[in-house]
C-alpha cells in the first residue's frame, strides 16, 4: 500500500513535466517579443558574463533579475538560451503543481491536475511563456505553502525570491504576510533581495529595473493611443474574442473565492495586483495580467473542486481554451501586440546580421527577436543606457514625489554615457524612401500589413 501511495505521488510530477514539454514545443515558434530582450539577457550572460541587451554594452532594462539569473544558469548547461526557457518552463510547472497538492489536502485528491489544466491551456499564459510569469507562479504558490504552514523564515525567504521575479508581486506577499508577522520573515526577505537590489543600485545604476520608466512613460505619453491596462482586454478581444474571453474568464469568478481557506489571500492579493496596475496606468501588455490570472484560477479551481457542476464548467473552459489553440495559427501567441510573428522577426534579423555588420541599427519599435537573432548593436532605450536620462526626466516631469524617488533610485547611475548614434535605422513607412537599402513585409493580428525598411541614418 505504502508503495502504491509513493508511485501516485510520483505520477503527476511527471505528467505535469511530459506536458508541459510538449507545450513548449508547440509555443517555442510564437514566444513573444518581449521573450527574447530575456533571453538575450540570459545568453550573454551565459557566455560572456555580461549584463545586458546587447553583448557591447551593460543595461538594466530586464524586469525579472531571477528569471534572468535562472535561464543564464540552464543557458550555460545546455547551450542554448530558447532550450533552457523551456527546461525552466517544465520546472516551473512542475514546482507550482507540487506546491498546490500541498495546499489542497482538504480538496480531492485531482485539485492540483484541475488547477494545472485550466492553467497551461488558459490562452494569455500560452502566450506569455519565457516570460516570469510561471516563474512568479511557482514562487507564489511556495509562498502560500509557507505562509498556510505559519513558516516565517522559509516565508521570507521565499518572499525574496519573489521580488527578484517581480518587485511588484510583493504585494501578493504583503498580504499572505498578514497570517506571518515575524522578524524572521523579513530576515529572509533581506537576505536573499538586498543583495541583488543593492547590486543593481551601484553597479546597474539603479535598484529598479528601468522598464518601471519605460513602461509608465509609454502610459503617461498615451503611446498605444486610448488602450490601458484597465481596458486592456477590449484591445484583445477585437483581435482574438475568444483567446480573451476564455483568458480572463477566472477573474469573472474571482468574489467566490474572497473567504475561501487557504486561498483568500491570493484572490485579495489579485484584487490589489490588478488595482495596483490600473493606477500605475500603463500598457496593457498581456503578460502583466498574468499574475491576477493565475492566482484567480487557482481560486476558481478549489472553489470548484468539491463542486461538481462547477467542476464541469471548469474542464468545459479548458476544453474551449484547447480547441481555439488547435485551431488557430501556430504562426503567432493566441493574445500579441508585436508587429510582426517571431519567425519574420527571426528572418529579418538574420538579414540585419549581413547587411548591418559591426554598424549600429536604430529598432521600429521592436527589439527583442532582432537583438537575439542578427547579434548586432540594434539600439532603442531598452538596449541603450544613454536614452535612459532622457526617459528619467521626461517620467519624473510634473510630480516632484516622483521625480524625487527616481533621483534616489538613479543615484549611481552614470549620466555621462552618450546615446549611440544608429548608422542605419529600421522604419515602418507608407511609401518607399528613396535610399531604402532592404525592405520586408511585416503583418500581425494588431497593426495588420505594413512595409519596414532599413534606411541610413
Amino acid at each position: 500500500m505504502g508503495q502504491v501511495r509513493t508511485t501516485d505521488k510520483r505520477v503527476l510530477p511527471v505528467v505535469v513535466a511530459c506536458v508541459s514539454a510538449a507545450v513548449f514545443v508547440l509555443a517555442r515558434r510564437h514566444l513573444v517579443d518581449d521573450t527574447f530582450i530575456t533571453l538575450a539577457y540570459a545568453r550573454n550572460l551565459a557566455f560572456h558574463g555580461h549584463w545586458g541587451l546587447l553583448a557591447d554594452a551593460t543595461s538594466n532594462s530586464a524586469t525579472s533579475p531571477a528569471n534572468v539569473l535562472a535561464l543564464a544558469a540552464l543557458t550555460f548547461v545546455v547551450r542554448d538560451a530558447v532550450v533552457a526557457a523551456g527546461v525552466l518552463y517544465v520546472l516551473c510547472q512542475v514546482a507550482f503543481v507540487l506546491a498546490l497538492r500541498r495546499l489542497g489536502t482538504a480538496l480531492p485528491r485531482w485539485f492540483p491536475a484541475l488547477t494545472f489544466a485550466a492553467l497551461t491551456a488558459n490562452p494569455l499564459l500560452l502566450s506569455s511563456i519565457g516570460l516570469e510569469v510561471a516563474l512568479g507562479a511557482a514562487v507564489l504558490g511556495w509562498l502560500t505553502v509557507f505562509a498556510v504552514e505559519r513558516r516565517p523564515l522559509e516565508f521570507g525567504l521565499t518572499a525574496g525570491a519573489l521580488a527578484l521575479v517581480r518587485l511588484d508581486l510583493l504585494i501578493f506577499a504583503a498580504v499572505l504576510g498578514i497570517s506571518v508577522r515575524s522578524g524572521r520573515a523579513l530576515l529572509g526577505v533581506v537576505l536573499v533581495a538586498l543583495p541583488w537590489f543593492a547590486f543593481s543600485w551601484v553597479v546597474l545604476g539603479a535598484a529598479v529595473p528601468d522598464t518601471f520608466v519605460i513602461k509608465t512613460l509609454q502610459g503617461a505619453q498615451r503611446t498605444w493611443g486610448e488602450w490601458t491596462f484597465a481596458n486592456g482586454p477590449l484591445f484583445y478581444i477585437r483581435t482574438a474574442p475568444w483567446p480573451t474571453v476564455l483568458s480572463f474568464l477566472p477573474l469573472v469568478a474571482l468574489p467566490f473565492a474572497f473567504r475561501l481557506r487557504p486561498f483568500a489571500p491570493l484572490a485579495w492579493g489579485a484584487a490589489l495586483y490588478y488595482g495596483a496596475y490600473v493606477l500605475l496606468n500603463v500598457p496593457p501588455y498581456h503578460w502583466y495580467y498574468g499574475p491576477g490570472i493565475t492566482a484567480a484560477t487557482v481560486c476558481v479551481c478549489a472553489w470548484a473542486a468539491s463542486r461538481r457542476v462547477a467542476t464541469g464548467a471548469v474542464l468545459a473552459v479548458v476544453m474551449a481554451s484547447v480547441v481555439a489553440y488547435v485551431g488557430s495559427s501556430r504562426e503567432f501567441a493566441p493574445l500579441t501586440s508585436n508587429y510582426a510573428s517571431t519567425a519574420k522577426y527571426a528572418s529579418i534579423g538574420r538579414d540585419l546580421r549581413e547587411l548591418a555588420g559591426s554598424r549600429v541599427v536604430g529598432s521600429a519599435g521592436e527589439i527583442g527577436v532582432l537583438a537575439y537573432t542578427c547579434e548586432c548593436a540594434i539600439v532603442d532605450v531598452f538596449a541603450d543606457r544613454g536614452l535612459v536620462p532622457a526617459a528619467i526626466d521626461a517620467r519624473g516631469s510634473g510630480n516632484r514625489w516622483l521625480r524625487a524617488a527616481l533621483r534616489v533610485d538613479y543615484a549611481f547611475f552614470d549620466y555621462d554615457v552618450q546615446p549611440r548614434r544608429p548608422d542605419l535605422v529600421l522604419r515602418r513607412l507608407p511609401s518607399p524612401p528613396p535610399d531604402a537599402l532592404a525592405h520586408w513585409v511585416i503583418d500581425a493580428p494588431t497593426l495588420g500589413r505594413q512595409d519596414l525598411y532599413l534606411v541610413p541614418n
